[in-house]
């Protein structure tokens, strides 16, 4: 299956540093394994996935879109104005 990233991840995650990165990946891994992992959002965000995951104390959330062939990785942080930053997307 095909991971692709959208810009405004990429950014996101040049921004972390290393640990969270190795979590961040794990987090992918998973959800490349199960896809349907994540919460399916509704309403204006029926087409996004986000999964839930937490690095020590800190609950990250990493939203997606996937169909048969490829998964995409729209944005990665904390909730605070996240459904707000992913609707501009």
């Amino acid at each position: 299956m095909k991971v692709s990233q959208t810009n405004s991840f990429k950014r996101a995650v040049k921004k972390f540093k290393k640990n969270e990165k190795k979590a961040l990946d794990e987090a992918v891994k998973q959800i490349i394994d199960d896809p349907k992992i994540g919460e399916q959002k509704s309403g204006d965000l029926r087409h996004v996935w986000v999964y839930k995951y937490k690095l020590k104390v800190m609950l990250y959330l990493l939203a997606y879109s996937y169909d048969v062939e490829e998964i995409t990785l729209l944005a990665v942080g904390f909730h605070e104005n996240f459904y707000r930053d992913l609707k501009k997307i």
